[in-house]
């Protein structure tokens, strides 16, 4: 599409286009300059002019779903409007949060993903979902363009996925059987899409589980023209590798279950969805084919712990510095660095508490260093990986936990940087960045440390 439609390229004297990174049947999406307030952002210009009643309904119905809901797995909406400049017509368009990254399917088409990256994403896409069955709303398109990696570059970086295009979302109570059949994709419809019935959560379930399964063979489950594909999930389940763990093909089936009773609510497949995440523990190396996961050694984890002689040694006040950060910028009662030995976990710094060292069996830090992302419990006595523990259930009294991996330059988590609470809350994003940060600098000081230590026993300098 030509700027021609746009005066100089200047939609609504605001936003100025300046490439477009992307197109689809109904709409095309634009890099632009928000000249107000000097920011990159994306503008989804519709295709069609907004002259009849039927794409005014449409095109006004995205811009109400996405306007009238926010959550950090969507993409946001931050301005709407008519563009005047096209002598053909009236064109709607949206301006939306600019994602530093790639669609799913764009992804797919150049690498693969490890099964915990598929696990980050089927979570978060299901966490949005959950926030819009909520609010009564079926998206009825979830499909690999749709959703959004921002800032996923492999390499052991977590990917975040933002869920985005609603313009066939509807409320449930307003999908009729022909409408919810007319709209969507077809390698993706539901069955009931495909059989003319009513749609309704369920379907974006199933959608999703296709999504998902497509992120392990990298192939679309039901191939052909929209009739074959849509036909061809009346007559069959989708194929699911025998190869895939056994916690991953219980969760697909479900999901891509013909009967929409039989499939799990947005929530529940969540919640399966971060059990998967935990359970594909592993420490990353990168080697030149790309990113690898390595079954844990904790010989080998226990030997770093042991090189770096950072066990029952004296306090350090730059440590001390970051455990005391940690506990005023996440507004926590406590805050450790906590080194976690064979059969203990020894706190190199501490604040709040005044004991230094706990057993390694109740120890929350001890589960933290078996994965490379941060661990939180936002209240223990519910989470089913605290709720028996003895600082939970005893006199200590521990309901929240956030921690994140102290983890050597050769891929060991020796321990953790945490903050702990004893009332539920939540964390931000910002939080656990900031959790990030200080773990960093932790870590860097403590191999510092080592170095120098083990440059003065050597006699170097």
């Amino acid at each position: 599409m030509p700027l021609s439609f746009a005066t100089n390229g200047m939609m609504y004297g605001r936003y100025r286009l300046i490439e477009r990174i992307g197109a689809g049947g109904m709409a095309t999406v634009w890099r632009a300059s928000d000249e107000a307030l000097d920011r990159e952002v994306a503008v989804k210009v519709f295709t069609a002019t907004a002259t009849t009643p039927e794409a005014i309904r449409l095109q006004e119905r995205e811009a109400r779903t996405a306007a009238g809901h926010t959550h950090h797995g969507l993409v946001t909406l931050l301005d709407a409007g008519v563009d005047q400049s096209e002598e053909h017509g009236d064109r709607i368009f949206l301006v939306m949060e600019l994602i530093d990254g790639f669609d799913l399917k764009v992804y797919l088409e150049n690498n693969p993903l490890t099964a915990r990256d598929i696990a980050y994403i089927g979570h978060d896409v299901a966490e949005a979902l959950e926030y819009l069955h909520h609010h009564d709303i079926v998206h009825r398109d979830i499909k690999p363009a749709n959703i959004m990696l921002s800032g996923f570059r492999g390499g052991g970086t977590r990917p975040r996925a933002k869920l985005t295009d609603f313009g066939i979302a509807l409320p449930t109570d307003r999908i009729t059987p022909a409408e919810g059949t007319t709209t969507g994709t077809a390698a993706y419809l539901s069955p009931e899409q495909a059989n003319l019935d009513l749609v309704g959560p369920p379907t974006d379930i199933y959608a999703l589980g296709l999504v998902l399964l497509e992120c392990f063979t990298r192939q679309i489950a039901f191939p052909g023209d929209a009739v074959q594909s849509a036909l061809s999930r009346l007559m069959r389940d989708p194929e699911i590798p025998e190869t895939l763990d056994p916690e991953w093909r219980v969760l697909l089936k479900a999901m891509t279950a013909r009967e929409p009773k039989a499939r799990p609510t947005a929530t529940e497949a969540m919640l399966s969805l971060r059990d998967l995440v935990i359970s594909n523990i592993g420490r990353r190396r990168t080697d030149e084919d790309g990113d690898t996961v390595v079954p844990f050694n904790e010989a080998s984890r226990i030997a770093a712990v042991r090189r770096l002689a950072v066990l029952d040694t004296e306090p350090e006040d730059e440590l001390d510095r970051i455990t005391s950060i940690a506990a005023r910028a996440l507004k926590a009662p406590v805050a450790l660095i906590s080194i976690v030995d064979s059969d203990r976990i020894w706190f190199k710094s501490r604040h709040g508490v005044t004991f230094d060292q706990i057993a390694r069996d109740p120890g929350l830090s001890a589960s933290a260093v078996l994965r490379q992302e941060p661990w939180i419990i936002e209240d223990a006595a519910k989470d089913p990986r605290s709720s028996e523990n003895p600082l939970v259930m005893g006199d200590f009294g521990l309901r929240f936990y956030a921690g994140v991996p102290l983890t050597t330059t050769d891929g060991y988590s020796i321990g953790t940087l945490c903050v702990l609470g004893f009332e539920p809350r939540s964390v931000s994003d910002d939080d656990i960045a900031t959790l990030v940060d200080l773990a960093a600098m932790a870590i860097t000081r403590i191999e510092g440390s080592a170095s120098a230590l083990g440059r003065s026993s050597t006699g170097l300098s």
